[in-house]
């Protein structure tokens, strides 16, 4: 048996159904990443995993043990939240140990796994300081240092940093996944952000409407997406969704993949200088496309242009999984 199971999870609020029989295995030392537009059900699925919530149908099993209704404290697991729960009249060492006094864990034991944490996470020399002393990056690595300290192997995180700059972003995804890495920890991250889940996990599990709709490393989702909903999520600028001419299918084709020349006659709308690349955006078979080119293209708008791609690159969607109006929608340019 896998590590975690989710066994046909099934929430609803009123009459809003939030999940609708998850079915999901995560081995021990996984990075999972829920990823998904905000109301997909990512974090109602985490604390129903967590025990902050109980499911309205379905099991969950965690190291061969049935946790449905076992209660959070008894779970055996840490969570970080996005706003790093942190107490303000308690030092920087009081709250990294606050679970521990409340497990009442020994003392000499505390300060063993507190000198670790502090060390992994750079942390010594704020030991004595208050949380509103502290900068966004560093409250952050004090909330990382509580859960590591409680030496639990499943830690739950739900979007830890969303509030930082993204300059800091990215140093603490690197930060993040080689502490995950080097102390084997099972983390399922909750995050809308594509780069995170990308950049991190060893498995996506893209949600959307209350269903699982497709699972996989980020290779996976990238390169052979299952349904539109995948490809208009995963890539930054997303897959360009196209109705041929004379079919009833959809084509996909991410901008990156087009190029200019060949058989596919458009027409210039406008253009975004990035500095490595141009972004320009198309009018082909009376459709909006995206076309990411590398370094600088001048081209102006209402200009006519010509374009091609390989076949390799593309994809199809049939008409009954891509109806013309839900592909309208994803379609819409950033």
């Amino acid at each position: 048996m896998a590590y975690l199971r989710l066994e046909r999870i099934a929430q609803r609020f009123g009459d809003n159904v939030v999940l609708r029989g998850i079915d999901l295995d995560i081995e021990r030392g996984e990075f999972i990443a829920l990823l998904g537009a905000s109301g997909c059900g990512k974090t109602t699925l985490l604390r129903l995993i967590a025990g902050l919530d109980q499911p309205d149908a379905g099991r969950i099993h965690l190291d061969g043990r049935d946790i449905t209704a076992v209660e959070a404290a008894q779970r055996g697991l840490s969570m970080v939240f996005q706003s790093y729960a942190l107490f303000p009249h308690l030092s920087v060492a009081d709250n990294i140990l606050f679970g521990l006094r409340a497990r009442k864990v020994p003392r000499d034991e505390q300060g063993r796994r507190l000198t670790h944490a502090a060390e992994l996470l750079g942390l010594g020399a704020l030991l004595a300081r208050k949380p509103g002393a502290l900068s966004g990056g560093q409250k952050q690595r004090v909330a990382l240092a509580r859960a590591i300290v409680s030496q639990h192997p499943l830690c739950l995180m739900d979007e830890p940093l969303s509030n930082l700059d993204a300059q800091l972003r990215a140093e603490m995804r690197a930060e993040l996944r080689k502490l995950q890495q080097q102390l084997g920890l099972t983390v399922i991250y909750v995050t809308h952000d594509q780069v995170e889940a990308m950049s991190m996990a060893d498995r996506i599990v893209l949600m959307h409407q209350g269903e699982i709709a497709q699972t996989g490393t980020p290779a996976q989702l990238y390169d052979t997406p299952a349904t539109p909903v995948v490809a208009r999520f995963i890539g930054q600028p997303p897959m360009n969704l196209i109705r041929m001419p004379g079919t009833d299918e959809w084509l996909g084709v991410r901008p990156e993949h087009i190029e200019l020349g060949g058989s596919h006659a458009g027409t210039v709308v406008r253009t975004e200088y990035h500095g490595a690349d141009t972004l320009v955006e198309v009018r082909l078979y009376d459709q909006p496309v995206l076309v990411r080119h590398p370094g600088r293209v001048a081209l102006s708008p209402g200009a006519g242009l010509m374009l091609k791609w390989d076949a390799t690159r593309e994809h199809r969607f049939a008409a009954a999984v891509a109806t013309e109006a839900a592909v309208a929608r994803l379609s819409a340019l950033p």
